[in-house]
C-alpha cells in the first residue's frame, strides 16, 4: 500500500508545473514549482469527493503524515468529516484567542469608560434634559464608587448594591430607581459587547423600595376662572411669558414640548392650523399632532412680534436663540399665588378633568390629545392615525370654554 520513502521524497525535484507522487490510501505529496511539498489526501464523504491537508514536508514527516491519514480514515469510518472537524477546532482556538484578547482589553476598561460608550450610543434617542439627568446621576451617584474599577471585575451584586443603598438611606427612592435602571442597562450593554460576563445589576429591583408615583399639584376646575383672570390682568411678567402660559392652557402640552417649540413645526396659514411635534421631543417618542384653535393662532401671530418667524416660538426674553427657561412659567404661577397648589403640569390635569366630565368626547380622543401612553400596542397603532378631526372639534370646544370663563358673570 505505502509507496513513498523519505529518500524518494527528498529526491523528488520541482518541475515547471506542480505534480503529485502517491503513497497510498488516497494520500499524496503535492510538489509545487518553487519546491514546496504539501501532504494531501483524497477521500469521499457523503457521496462527494473531498481533499484533506496534512501539512508541509519536511515539517510533517512521512511517518507523521501516514499517522494523520490513519486518524482521518478512522474518523471517516465513524461518520466524521475530518475537514469540518479541523475547521471547528480552528474556530474554537480562534474563539479562545479572541476571548483572551477581550478579557485582557476589558481589564483596562473601567466602568466609567464603558458607561460613557453606552451613553454616547443612547443620547441621540433622548431629550436634552433627560441626557443631562442621566449623565449627572452617573457622575454624582455612581462614578465616585465604581467608576474607576475595571468593569470585568465588577461581578457580584454586592459590588453595586452599596451605591444604591446610600440613595435609599437618604430617602431618594426615585433617584435610586433611576440609577438602578441605568446600571442594569450599562451592564447589559457591556455584556453584549463582551466587556464582562454577566449583569450584577439585574434583578435588584426586588430588594429596593419602589418609588411612589409622582403627583402633580393641580387646581380643581372650579378655580380655573380666577386663575385665568390673574393671568390676563398680570402687569409684571413679560408679554411673551403671558402668551406662553395662555398657549399652554389652550393646547395642554407638556412644558418642554411648549418651550422647545419651533416655528417650522407649526402651520397656521391654512384652513386647519396644526402643530406637529416631532417624536424626538415627545415623552412617548411618537409624533404628536396638536390642532390649533383660532385663539391659539392669535397667540402665535402676536408671538411673531417677539420671536420672529424662525427658531423658537417661545424664546428667552434676552436671548432669542435660547428656549424659554424651564422655571419661567413655574415662577410666574408661584408669583400670582399658586405655589404648591398648581404646577405647570397641573394644567393638563385640569384639561383632562373638564373634557372627561363634559361627556362630549370619547376617552380615547382625550388620551390621544394628552399624548399619554396607550397600554394596548395594537390599539395604539390603530388610534395614532385616528380621531384627528374629532380632536380638532374638541380643541375648538376647549378654547371656547376657556373664553367663557373670562366673561364676567
Amino acid at each position: 500500500m505505502d509507496k513513498l520513502t523519505e529518500l524518494s521524497i527528498k529526491q523528488a525535484r520541482p518541475r515547471k508545473k506542480q505534480y503529485k507522487i502517491f503513497d497510498g490510501g488516497g494520500m499524496f505529496l503535492l510538489i509545487h514549482p518553487n519546491g514546496s511539498k504539501y501532504w494531501r489526501m483524497n477521500y469521499n464523504f457523503g457521496g462527494k469527493n473531498k481533499l484533506a491537508s496534512f501539512g508541509v514536508w519536511p515539517q510533517i514527516s512521512l511517518k507523521e503524515a501516514r499517522s494523520r491519514r490513519y486518524e482521518a480514515k478512522k474518523k471517516i469510518k465513524d461518520g466524521v468529516n475530518p475537514i469540518e472537524e479541523k475547521r471547528d477546532e480552528k474556530l474554537l482556538i480562534l474563539e479562545k484567542i479572541k476571548k483572551k484578547e477581550l478579557q485582557k482589553d476589558s481589564k483596562n476598561k473601567t466602568f466609567q469608560t464603558i458607561a460613557e460608550e453606552w451613553y454616547r450610543r443612547q443620547v441621540p434617542l433622548w431629550t436634552e434634559k433627560h441626557a443631562a439627568d442621566v449623565l449627572n446621576s452617573l457622575y454624582i451617584h455612581v462614578y465616585p464608587y465604581i467608576g474607576l474599577k475595571p468593569i470585568a471585575e465588577i461581578t457580584s451584586k454586592q459590588d453595586v448594591i452599596p451605591t444604591l443603598r446610600i440613595l435609599e438611606a437618604d430617602g431618594k427612592h426615585e433617584t435610586c430607581y433611576r440609577v438602578r435602571q441605568r446600571l442594569e442597562a450599562i451592564f447589559d450593554y457591556a455584556e453584549i459587547e463582551e466587556h464582562c460576563d454577566g449583569n450584577p445589576a439585574k434583578g435588584l429591583h426586588k430588594i429596593f423600595t419602589k418609588p411612589q408615583p409622582k403627583t402633580h399639584a393641580s387646581l380643581p376646575p372650579s378655580e380655573l376662572p380666577e386663575l385665568l383672570k390673574k393671568i390676563e390682568n398680570d402687569s409684571v411678567a413679560a408679554r411673551s411669558t403671558i402668551l406662553a402660559i395662555k398657549f399652554l392652557i389652550l393646547t395642554f402640552v407638556r412644558s418642554s414640548e411648549l418651550r422647545f417649540a419651533e416655528w417650522n413645526e407649526i402651520d397656521i396659514d391654512c384652513d386647519e392650523p396644526l402643530w406637529v411635534i416631532p417624536a424626538e421631543r415627545m415623552k412617548m417618542r411618537r409624533t404628536h399632532h396638536v390642532p390649533l384653535a383660532p385663539q391659539a393662532v392669535d397667540i402665535l401671530n402676536e408671538m411673531q412680534q417677539y420671536s420672529g418667524p424662525e427658531g423658537y416660538v417661545f424664546p428667552q426674553v434676552r436671548s432669542l436663540q435660547k428656549a424659554m427657561s424651564e422655571n419661567t412659567l413655574l415662577y410666574f404661577s408661584n408669583r400670582i399665588g399658586y405655589a404648591g397648589r398648581n404646577t405647570i403640569h397641573g394644567f393638563r390635569t385640569i384639561a383632562s378633568t373638564v373634557l372627561n366630565e363634559s361627556m362630549k368626547w370619547q376617552p380615547d380622543v382625550i388620551e390621544l390629545q394628552l399624548a399619554h401612553k396607550e397600554p394596548n400596542k395594537v390599539r395604539s397603532i390603530y388610534n395614532r392615525a385616528e380621531h384627528l378631526a374629532e380632536r380638532r372639534k374638541m380643541m375648538l370646544w376647549w378654547a371656547d370654554y376657556i373664553d367663557t370663563l373670562l366673561v364676567p358673570v
